[in-house]
């Protein structure tokens, strides 16, 4: 699987990178890219055979039959991660997307997600992969509106160390739906470098933020 493109100082001033410090660490930053799409078509970032997330297209409309906000775009989006729990052998946090601009914006289907680390912040291991136990729906965040997805991270010791090759991300670089370049969370966990194990699913957009 290819790792994340992890780019450094966001355009026109406008930070991507919702993300707090820990101990000194680097707050990654990264270059905006993204065109507004035209259409209402939203994206849902999916894994595919090489590795990387790649988007999936998914075309829809307001409940009322008219055009539904444009999709929101990473620059004008806040990422944090809310409420954790652990259950089972992994943890559950909410992944929790702040609509920051004047204006509303949809967010459709599945982030892409993965761990990350170091210097320039890089992802480690395989990205995440769906978990269709929630259905894709159309989420509208208002200016200062909430929509979130919840991410399993299964405990990377689990597996046998020869396997995962343990190491600690304090990252997690999350790709909002319909978009490419990624938001950083401050969020420490195990991480495994071995490419056969798989620690990361999450559930589609929902909305609020999954207090």
């Amino acid at each position: 699987m290819k790792p994340f493109v992890v780019a450094v100082l966001a355009a026109a001033g406008l930070t991507t990178c919702a993300c707090g410090t820990s101990g000194g660490t680097a707050q990654p930053t990264n270059t905006v890219t993204v065109t507004a799409p035209a259409s209402t078509a939203a994206t849902s970032p999916a894994t595919s055979g090489g590795g990387s997330t790649q988007p999936v297209s998914a075309t829809s409309t307001s409940s009322g039959g008219g055009t539904a906000a444009a999709g929101c775009l990473t620059r004008y989006l806040n990422g944090s991660a809310g409420l954790s729990q652990g259950a089972a052998g992994s943890t559950y946090i909410a992944i929790v997307f702040k609509n920051l601009n004047n204006v509303p914006c949809t967010l459709y289907g599945f982030p892409g997600i993965a761990q990350a680390n170091g210097t320039p912040v890089t992802d480690v291991g395989q990205p995440s992969t769906e978990d269709h136990s929630t259905a894709r729906e159309l989420v509208t965040l208002q200016p200062g509106g909430y929509a979130n997805a919840t991410l399993r991270i299964v405990q990377g010791l689990n597996y046998p160390t020869s396997v995962c090759k343990p190491v600690t991300a304090q990252w997690l670089a999350v790709i909002p739906p319909n978009q490419y370049v990624p938001l950083y969370v401050h969020y420490s966990s195990t991480a495994c470098k071995g490419m056969t194990v798989h620690l990361l699913t999450v559930t589609a957009v929902r909305p609020g933020n999954g207090g």
